[in-house]
């Protein structure tokens, strides 16, 4: 299956929202199981959107793009940092980040949430954790030994000069727990009030290989993994 992992460049609202239809649309007519989009891409730390405007326009792409499974990144609701799956007009799986990022003040922003969760879709088990999530490895154990996904997806808000961090965290969690895992980073936030370089996209295969891409957004992976484990956790 193909799944499309978002370059998102954030820059006024509007713009992105338009950029939002542009790349959905891109990424089904590609035909991608899954769109992922990074956290806060629509506002960074410091804009906002009425979150009942962005569930109408999450609603709008999924029924449009039925085939297609969207992570919509992050946005700010009932004060939390809320990541959102949605399939044929249905919201399917609502995950509030759990591990707030403290140098950048989030626990001042958002009250953290409470439970790692996954969703059965028609294509594989979907977990989803987020940017800061990723450094503790019992966010993505959990949903491996209890949910037994097979796709971890990290929407990341992730500084461009601590790329390598991001890189090697994420390729950890696939290899400890046999998994895909993929991260999707905001590539750059330019606003008058908020200015961010991210870092890369990645996506690594059960064994800790990094699964190439030819056009930087979309990338073949293969459920059920058919390769062999060398050390699987569901069973030893």
């Amino acid at each position: 299956m193909k799944i499309f992992l978002s370059r998102f460049l954030s820059t006024e609202i509007d713009e992105n929202i338009k950029r939002l239809f542009s790349e959905a649309k891109f990424a089904n007519e590609n035909g991608c199981a899954f769109a992922v989009f990074p956290e806060l891409f629509l506002t960074g730390y410091k804009g906002f959107v009425e979150p009942s405007k962005a569930r109408k326009i999450f609603k709008e792409i999924s029924i449009k793009h039925s085939e297609t499974i969207f992570v919509f990144g992050t946005i700010s609701e009932e004060k939390r940092n809320r990541a959102t799956v949605w399939s044929k007009g249905k919201e399917i799986l609502s995950y509030d980040k759990v591990h707030l990022f403290k140098p950048n003040n989030e626990h001042k922003i958002w009250q953290k949430g409470d439970t790692y969760k996954a969703v059965k879709t028609k294509y594989c088990k979907l977990g989803v954790v987020v940017c800061n999530d990723l450094r503790f490895p019992e966010s993505a154990r959990t949903l491996r030994m209890k949910e037994k996904i097979e796709l971890l997806v990290v929407p990341a808000f992730w500084p461009l000069r601590r790329n390598e961090i991001f890189r090697d965290l994420l390729r950890a969690r696939a290899i400890e727990n046999a998994i895909y895992v993929a991260g999707c980073c905001i590539s750059h936030l330019e606003r008058k009030e908020e200015k961010f370089y991210g870092a890369l996209n990645y996506v690594f295969d059960p064994l800790g290989n990094q699964i190439e891409t030819n056009d930087d957004r979309i990338y073949d992976i293969e459920i059920p993994f058919k390769k062999k484990i060398l050390v699987d956790p569901l069973k030893e």
